[in-house]
């Protein structure tokens, strides 16, 4: 069953809880004149994700459906999206578009650098080169404007099947979901590389108000520009580890 939550004015929180992993699986919804899905999901997860979906808008009117990276939870359903509605176009980085999505979608991305900007209708959206981080060299993040909102991906990464929203520190969950696949399959799940500092800190400087995070808790307050600084030593010493 997909868990929805309002996190802020016409975003939506469409989670689906894996006990196996416990883990979280977050895709992001924007309700406007030209809605935007953030988060395109697992394959299978797409019958459970269009009735959630459903239940706001007319799915075959979804615009867009942009993702972080190319991966799996990331965009694994995009072709489904985009056969359900005719319109829908994908968005993700620029280098995403050259070397991975327009090979493998059945229309061409939107492949856009941090100049380009996205109106869905109240809401405007950039997306921010970030290689590596959370993975691979196609990597960025989408932000929204008007209301200072950063779609985090992986970043933040924390387990359990926990509240939708919170004003509680995020670094620390963090940390520990690190901690817990070190020595395991999924050991180095953030990479650090020279590159992750100053990453992390342009994306503080858009001074985010909220912080839409994949696996875990989203994130509401005065401290995410903080905590996105102090993530990056938690990335470094568990990297290193």
């Amino acid at each position: 069953m997909t868990a929805i939550d309002e996190i802020a004015p016409d975003l939506y929180r469409l989670s689906l809880y894996v006990p196996e992993f416990d883990m979280q699986f977050n895709h992001f919804l924007v309700r406007d004149e030209e809605p935007l899905l953030f988060h395109a999901g697992l394959k299978g997860f797409f019958p459970a994700l269009k009735e959630a979906v459903g239940s706001l808008i007319d799915p075959a009117t979804l615009r867009y459906v942009a993702w972080s990276h190319f991966e799996s939870d990331e965009c694994g359903a995009l072709n489904d999206w985009l056969e359900l509605a005719p319109e829908a176009e994908p968005v993700c980085t620029l280098v995403g578009k050259l070397v991975n999505v327009d090979d493998f979608s059945i229309r061409p991305a939107r492949g856009m650098t941090s100049e380009d900007v996205l109106e869905t209708g109240k809401y405007r959206f950039r997306v921010h080169r970030s290689p590596h981080l959370p993975h691979g060299w196609d990597a960025g993040l989408l932000f929204e404007e008007t209301r200072n909102t950063l779609f985090c991906s992986d970043l933040f990464h924390h387990f359990g099947n926990v509240t939708a929203v919170t004003d509680s520190d995020l670094v620390g969950p963090s940390a520990q979901a690190m901690e817990m696949m070190q020595g395991g399959p999924l050991a180095g799940y953030l990479p650090y590389t020279r590159q992750t500092e100053g990453v992390l800190k342009s994306l503080a400087e858009l001074d985010p108000q909220a912080l839409a995070v994949m696996h875990g808790s989203s994130y509401s307050g005065s401290s995410a520009k903080q905590m996105l600084v102090d993530l990056a030593g938690v990335v470094k010493e568990h990297f290193d580890q």
